[in-house]
């Protein structure tokens, strides 16, 4: 588009935010807020409601792959005493305390 400065692949928003890869996982949760309060407000024209909307989709990835990194370096497998591999949260499997974790209690939340 004539009269905007063009986005390069990889770099941070036009306001001079880094790239989600650049970012801490909080500053990308905070940056990922400012958007969803700005596009909840209406006063964002249609241009920038979809920057912004690509913006929060890109930071949303970002922050969602870094928790699930997060939970795998927190999971323990424990082999059961049938030969099973038993998932226990990492508090419980240090100590050696508590039953397995029973994902089927999850479903009621």
């Amino acid at each position: 588009m004539r009269g905007q400065p063009q986005r390069a692949e990889g770099a941070g928003d036009l306001h001079g935010l880094p790239a989600p890869a650049e970012m801490s996982f909080e500053q990308a949760l905070a940056r990922l807020e400012e958007i969803v309060a700005r596009i909840e407000t209406g006063d964002a024209g249609l241009e920038e409601s979809l920057r912004l909307f690509e913006e929060g989709v890109a930071l949303a990835r970002f922050c969602r792959a870094q928790l699930d990194r997060a939970e795998a370096r927190v999971r323990v497998l424990l082999e059961g005493p049938d030969g099973e591999l038993l998932e226990r949260d990492f508090m419980t499997a240090d100590t050696g305390a508590g039953e397995p974790r029973d994902d089927s209690e999850d479903e009621d939340l």
